[in-house]
């Protein structure tokens, strides 16, 4: 399995050589907010509601004295706003009343943000202090399930069992090569097995290739 793994992570690295977070940002907290906003949501769609929120609640300082209601209207166009506006506005007012407005660089800490989950956590450790981590979004949990990596039905223990097997130095770029790999191979309905450099170390294909754009049952 191994060799397998380290195989594939050399296919994936070739594929996607600069691969990092599609979302943008300049600071930990919009990065955290960001990513807070991207939950059932793509990340082209928060990049677009990001600049006028930030445009006007630029730190956790202004934005922890934002009316709820203007946080609602500002990111009106991303799926379940009204609990991620409230959620952005209280976890800002914990950041100025325990951090002094800074991003915990620790997940545990993270995790008691109104909003934060584990997978958030992972990605702001990752992007934007350096740590290593693996943040199982929808991506990652559907290529990681069809290579053969994982078998867990959870993201968390998706986690786990990725964590186990890829070393933990390549821990967030695979994050990021298992995204881009889901979103433009390995796509959730008629995944483009023909054009895939991964389809003979697949697991739920084989050595035998499908043909391009063929449908097949989505894990």
């Amino acid at each position: 399995m191994t060799k397998k793994v380290d195989r594939i992570l050399e296919q994936l690295e070739t594929l996607y050589p600069d691969a990092v977070t599609e979302l943008h940002f300049e600071t930990p907290f919009q990065l955290l907010v960001a990513t807070m906003l991207s939950a059932q949501c793509t990340d082209r769609r928060v990049n677009m509601i990001t600049p006028r929120l930030f445009g006007r609640y630029p730190d956790a300082a202004q934005l922890s004295a934002a009316p709820v209601e203007s946080v609602e209207e500002l990111i009106r166009d991303c799926g379940l706003f009204h609990t991620k506006a409230r959620n952005i506005v209280k976890t800002a007012q914990i950041l100025v009343e325990q951090w002094a407005g800074a991003v915990p660089e620790d997940r545990e800490r993270l995790m008691t943000l109104p909003g934060v989950g584990r997978k958030t956590a992972n990605v702001v450790v990752a992007n934007a202090f350096g740590q290593d981590a693996i943040a199982v979004d929808t991506h990652v949990f559907r290529v990681a399930h069809r290579l053969g990596w994982a078998k867990a039905k959870d993201p968390d223990g998706t986690e786990e069992e990725l964590m186990r097997i890829i070393p933990k130095r390549k821990w967030s770029q695979a994050h990021h090569w298992l995204i881009l790999h889901g979103r433009r191979v390995c796509v959730a309905r008629n995944p483009l097995c023909g054009e895939c450099a991964l389809v003979k170390d697949c697991a739920r294909i084989g050595v035998a290739p499908a043909p391009t754009r063929k449908k097949v049952p989505v894990v």
